[in-house]
């Protein structure tokens, strides 16, 4: 009787009889729809990368960007419903701004992650408002040490070395687990989140996609920054050519 809404579903703060939060599973099930997002951190920095589905070509392209800055130190990649996902951006900025005007100095990436997980987590205590319905990763370097997080619908964050959400994420983890993030270096990881989005993309169900790549480095001066065009391309011409090749096998 559970394992559907069955009326438990009507307000994001009713329980169902098994401990569930429908709406929030709603909302996970929003993020799971959309196009991967990836978060690396290894040695020297954090890359982050989005397989951003093209719904329309007339559409302008870099626009309706995934991947944006919060702060100079840090970026944050969202997967799920767009709108939403801007929505924690703005937020993500003025709890950056706050910190900078009480503190006077850089908010480290811990810290943005637990207030956008409190925010996050607000949106499922109360009938009158739902759950956010997109899958956050947070990367940030503060005095040259790299971090990344995860805040999920549910108000949930989580410390990462690698992590994905979106269609794709099952397929990604498995890549991700395969990667030795501790002796990579920024270059390299640039190379294999690219490789991974092409793996986890699937051209039979999907349409054409846009690759988003972003990175925060000793190369960026430690601003988050997207990846310079020549950089990304190689990347992309590397990650089809190992395409083709496992196709040829």
């Amino acid at each position: 009787m559970t394992s559907i809404g069955t009326g438990y579903d009507l307000s994001v703060s009713t329980y169902s009889p098994d401990g569930r939060v429908f709406q929030v599973e709603y909302a996970n099930k929003a993020v799971d729809n959309s196009g991967t997002a990836i978060g690396l951190r290894v040695k020297d920095g954090v890359v982050l990368a989005v397989e951003k589905l093209v719904q329309s070509k007339l559409l302008v392209a870099n626009a309706n960007r995934r991947i944006q800055s919060a702060d100079l130190h840090i970026g944050v990649a969202t997967a799920g419903l767009l709108a939403d996902g801007r929505h924690l951006v703005n937020r993500a900025r003025d709890e950056a701004q706050s910190w900078r005007d009480i503190y006077r100095q850089p908010i480290p990436g811990k810290a943005l992650a637990d207030r956008l997980g409190q925010y996050v987590s607000a949106y499922t205590l109360y009938s009158s408002v739902r759950p956010f319905g997109c899958g956050t990763i947070v990367g940030s370097m503060t005095e040259g040490e790299p971090s990344l997080y995860l805040i999920e619908p549910s108000g949930v964050y989580w410390g990462y070395r690698g992590c994905a959400v979106g269609k794709g994420k099952s397929v990604a983890k498995t890549e991700i687990e395969k990667l030795k993030m501790e002796e990579m270096t920024v270059r390299e990881a640039v190379n294999e989140i690219t490789r991974i989005i092409y793996t986890c993309h699937d051209e039979a169900k999907d349409k054409d996609f846009e690759l988003e790549l972003s990175w925060i480095c000793p190369e960026s001066k430690y601003k988050h920054q997207f990846v310079p065009k020549e950089i990304k391309e190689e990347a992309e011409r590397l990650a089809k050519e190992s395409l083709d090749d496992e196709m040829e096998d």
